[in-house]
């Protein structure tokens, strides 16, 4: 009785959210090894012969990033990589609020690699067009204005997670012994097209329920400010929210030639075996100088973050990883675990594989209905 029931929602639950599931699970599933397909594409652009023993200064390359711009579009951030044969990458991005869709929400949005040594352009990129990027934006609001697509996305993950426990409690045998048949597929017997679909959709998804539990509830992280805070409470022990709070700088202080290069130097200093820092500039005359400081190659959960003053160049802030609590530093390893970038390339595979029986699930799930919708009618026309 309790299992027709629990039958029922899974099947209703599954019809309603199905399609939505699989083109995020997709989606998740190219965007895996983005970033190691991407540098491999730039791979010219990205990597330059080291020249001196020092780099010409970010101020220098920032003002020249700037001309290659436009005056109409100003550089929002720079990524700057401790290793000496990177480029240094200079981006400008503007968003429109007006918006409803990805492409109608953003103005501009561009890359500029530049020799830190011979202050060269090596490439410009339109990152508005790019593949990956509109792959991650279908997956993260369908391609649609964050406000209107994330909802729908975060419920159709809230959904699948029901599904993948009521599908749990559908396939739990009422006894091991005679189980052997729900922990394999009958690839060589000649069974039913119904019972292939049936083994295909139940045993895929018994040995990835873990992990697709873990990518499921990692991405509500990001879609629900409600989930995101229980997690940080529940692993904070506190509900004292993190110290987020951002400086001000004061147009009164001493005014430095190149600030910026004054905080970079800085922080250099202060992390100089971190893989790379991501600089900001202020928008607005009270606005401070942030440093982003990625600690580790590819991943982001142990990061630093500096806040400096824009006239003279002084370290306002400064929120080292070990300052943070376990609820903090959970919440900044979220992306890293969602994509299975916290266990290096073989976490992304097995995220990679796991986002594809993700995909699956629904197709199996939509034919095993619909061929048993068919039987029935053909039977009710005997």
């Amino acid at each position: 009785m309790i299992k027709n029931a629990i039958a029922k929602i899974h099947l209703w639950l599954g019809l309603t959210s199905g399609v939505i599931v699989l083109i995020v699970s997709l989606t998740g599933c190219i965007y895996a090894f983005s970033k190691e397909i991407t540098e491999w594409r730039r791979l010219d652009a990205s990597y330059v012969e080291k020249q001196a023993d020092s780099t010409i200064p970010v101020s220098k390359l920032w003002e020249k990033a700037e001309e290659e711009f436009g005056t109409e579009k100003k550089i929002s951030w720079v990524n700057i990589y401790n290793d000496p044969k990177k480029t240094w990458m200079f981006y400008t991005y503007k968003p429109n609020p007006g918006g409803l869709t990805y492409f109608s929400s953003i103005e501009h949005y561009e890359s500029l690699f530049i020799d830190p040594y011979k202050g060269e352009i090596k490439a410009v990129y339109n990152e508005k067009l790019d593949f990956f990027n509109i792959v991650k934006y279908l997956h993260w609001s369908l391609l649609l204005k964050t406000e209107i697509g994330q909802p729908i996305v975060g419920w159709s993950t809230f959904i699948f997670v029901i599904l993948l426990i009521s599908g749990l409690v559908l396939w739990w045998p009422k006894s091991f012994k005679t189980a052997q048949n729900r922990f394999k597929i009958k690839w060589k017997k000649p069974t039913k097209l119904y019972r292939k679909l049936y083994d295909l959709h139940n045993v895929f998804g018994f040995y990835s329920i873990v992990f697709a539990l873990l990518i499921s509830l990692t991405g509500m992280v990001w879609a629900f400010r409600w989930f995101q805070t229980t997690v940080y409470v529940v692993a904070a022990g506190t509900t004292s929210p993190p110290d987020v709070s951002m400086e001000k700088s004061s147009p009164e202080n001493y005014i430095v030639t190149n600030p910026v290069d004054e905080a970079y130097s800085q922080t250099r200093k202060k992390y100089a075996d971190a893989n790379a820092f991501r600089i900001s500039f202020p928008t607005d005359s009270l606005g401070v100088i942030n440093v982003y400081v990625q600690q580790k190659e590819g991943m982001y959960y142990i990061s630093h973050q500096l806040q400096f003053d824009q006239y003279s160049g002084k370290l306002l802030k400064e929120r080292k990883h070990s300052d943070k609590n376990f609820g903090e530093k959970l919440i900044t390893a979220n992306y890293d675990i969602h994509v299975g970038a916290i266990l290096g390339i073989p976490g992304k595979i097995l995220a990679f594989l796991v986002s594809l029986i993700c995909a699956s699930l629904p197709v199996t799930g939509f034919l095993m209905w619909w061929k048993r919708r068919r039987n029935r009618q053909q039977i009710s026309l005997f």
